[in-house]
Order: structure tokens, then sequence, then C-alpha cells
């Protein structure tokens, strides 16, 4: 997918003068030291940074199309601010389809796709220990749309593309422990019972992991106003 939340990893992504900018803002919003409806102004963030606002301009655009900021006319940028209602509605959407996209992939998974599986949970865990959260998320949300690739169904994998960029966004925004962005030992059962053509285990794996990733979250955070932006961009 992602996005995180474009597809790909961040090698992927072609450098700009603005990605500097992004990447750093990026990493404090996913890092949790930008809360969720913290304000971002322009000025403010190129002065920090020694960069114009063209520069900034770009980079909150970049953020607002991963879904990481709002803009909004007259007012500004924002650090994106889903519901507790939403979140939970996109949980709930997701645990109506992925588990019956784990069935279908248990019963076409071939050695290729199994072993490409066992490649990406390496990447997760490495980012995971390595401290690189936003990877981390990006890296499991990935693992999700490939058992949907795997199940080969066209219309459940676009469904799990858009549901998991959009929980995603919810996970690096709300997440209040560090597993939340990659649960390894969930990754790694449902790919054991995806390759040994349990269907119903691999099913009831991806519910109970879904409902791990919700109960994860801290839905009540609030906007800190405590330090300086600059003290929360530079810290």
């Amino acid at each position: 997918m992602l996005t995180i939340l474009r597809e790909g990893d961040d090698s992927e992504k072609p450098a700009a003068r603005w990605s500097p900018v992004y990447y750093a803002l990026r990493d404090a919003i996913v890092s949790h030291r930008l809360a969720p409806g913290t304000k971002l102004p322009e000025d403010e963030i190129g002065s920090i940074y020694s960069v114009s606002r063209t520069v900034v301009r770009a980079a909150l655009q970049a953020l607002a199309h991963d879904r990481l900021a709002r803009l909004e006319p007259n007012r500004g940028a924002f650090v994106a601010q889903p519901s507790k209602r939403e979140a939970r509605e996109v949980f709930e959407a997701r645990a109506l389809i992925e588990p019956k996209v784990a069935w279908l992939a248990a019963q076409s998974a071939v050695p290729d796709d199994i072993a490409q599986l066992r490649r990406h949970l390496e990447k997760e865990h490495a980012a995971l220990d390595a401290g690189r959260d936003s990877e981390a998320i990006m890296l499991s949300a990935r693992f999700h749309v490939g058992i949907a690739e795997i199940a080969a169904h066209s219309i459940f994998t676009k469904l799990v593309r858009d549901l998991v960029s959009h929980s995603s966004l919810i996970i690096a925004l709300y997440w209040r422990r560090r597993d939340t962005t990659c649960e390894r030992h969930a990754h790694q059962a449902l790919v054991d019972a995806i390759e040994a053509g349990l269907s119903a285990e691999a099913a009831d794996l991806m519910t109970s992991h879904l409902v791990d990733l919700l109960s994860g979250l801290d839905l009540s955070s609030a906007v800190r106003k405590s330090k300086s932006l600059a003290d929360l961009l530079l810290s």
C-alpha cells in the first residue's frame, strides 16, 4: 500500500527539495512528538528548517496526500485527527473482509508466495527492532495487502488496500504500544497457517490480530501545548 502511506518503501519516493521536511514532519507525527490536531504553520516550519514557504507547502501537501495532515482553507495545515468512531468503523470493515481474504490465501498460496511473505517479515522485524516506527507501520500494512494479492480476489484486494491505508494512518497517530505497529507473532502465525493450507485457522488468526490492533490504540489523545513547535520537532 502504503503510503505511510504510499506503496513501497522510502527508497521508491523520488528525491525532492521538500523531502527532508516531509520526512522530519512525518517522523515527528509517527513518533508522537506532534499530536493529532497540532497546527503546522508554514512560516514557523520554514524557519526551523531554513527553507522557503514554497518548500514547506510542498511537504505539507505530501503529508496531506498520505493522510497524515489536513489542509484547511484560510486556516492552514494540521496533523490529521481521525475520530474514535472513524477508527472503529475502519477496523470493523477490516474484520469483515480480511478473515475471508486470509481464508482464500490459504487456499491459493504457492511456495513462492510463502517465501515472499517470510522475506517481508524479516524486513518488518528489522524495522521494528531498529526503532524505525514509520517504516514498520508501512511494512505491516504492506503485509496485509500481500495476503490479499495472494488470495487473488481483485475486489477484496482493492478494499484491503484502501482500508489498510486508512487504518495505518490511525495506527501511526494513536498507537500506545510499540508492538501495535508490527505484531510479529501474529504475522508469523498467519504465514504458517497460510503455508499449511489451514483456511479456518488463518481466518481466525486474522480476526484476532485485527482485534489486537484496535485494542493497542489510544483514541483519547489530545493536542499537547506544553512545548513550542521547534522544541517538538528538534527534540
